[in-house]
């Protein structure tokens, strides 16, 4: 079988961590040899995080060069941007429509980019989802990462929803438990 390799990416606070956490479980319990690195960026102040996560029958390395990833996972539509030449040509961007403001637009310094999404569909396979909405609907705009998490579910269909369910129990904490199986649930019927 041929490796897999996915980004999950975001910024600090946005859950990628725990993402990439309840994906490396649900592969692992799948049986597939699973590889996970993480680069954090200056996370504890909202700056760019990213989590590698590669799967199949021999991984030998975490990490993804550019133009390899099957799959990115992406918390924050200028997070997309920013890493699309990671993406395959035939590969998968899974994008939130949410719009985080990084400091320079913040100060002032700078102004958020338009049209990103039209710009990244021109260029690859996009499916954009306002997951930050049915965080909410599940019960809280941090269920975010798991809504995403469902998303990519249903595209990694050669593993059955029980084992995503499973690993949602085995990784998120119990008193957050069923909001957050409510968000994969929302997430996997986009």
């Amino acid at each position: 079988m041929k490796t897999t390799s996915i980004m999950i990416v975001g910024v600090g606070g946005q859950g990628t961590l725990l993402a990439s956490k309840l994906l490396g479980n649900v592969l692992t319990q799948q049986g597939y040899d699973v590889k996970l690195s993480e680069v954090h960026g200056m996370s504890q102040r909202g700056g760019s995080v990213v989590t590698y996560v590669r799967y199949g029958d021999r991984v030998y390395s975490p990490i993804v060069d550019e133009g390899e990833a099957d799959y990115i996972l992406s918390f924050e539509l200028l997070e997309s941007a920013r890493w699309i030449s990671y993406l395959k040509q035939d590969g998968v961007l899974l994008t939130n429509t949410q719009k985080t403001w990084p400091m320079p637009v913040i100060t002032g310094a700078a102004s958020y980019p338009e049209g990103i999404l039209e710009k990244l569909s021109a260029m690859a396979d996009v499916q954009a989802v306002d997951a930050l909405a049915l965080a909410e609907q599940a019960g809280s705009p941090k269920a975010v990462n798991v809504v995403l998490i469902g998303v990519l579910s249903r595209r990694m269909s050669d593993i059955p929803e029980s084992a995503w369910l499973q690993a949602i129990e085995q990784t998120v904490p119990p008193r957050f438990l069923e909001m957050n199986l409510k968000a994969f649930r929302l997430g996997r019927e986009f």
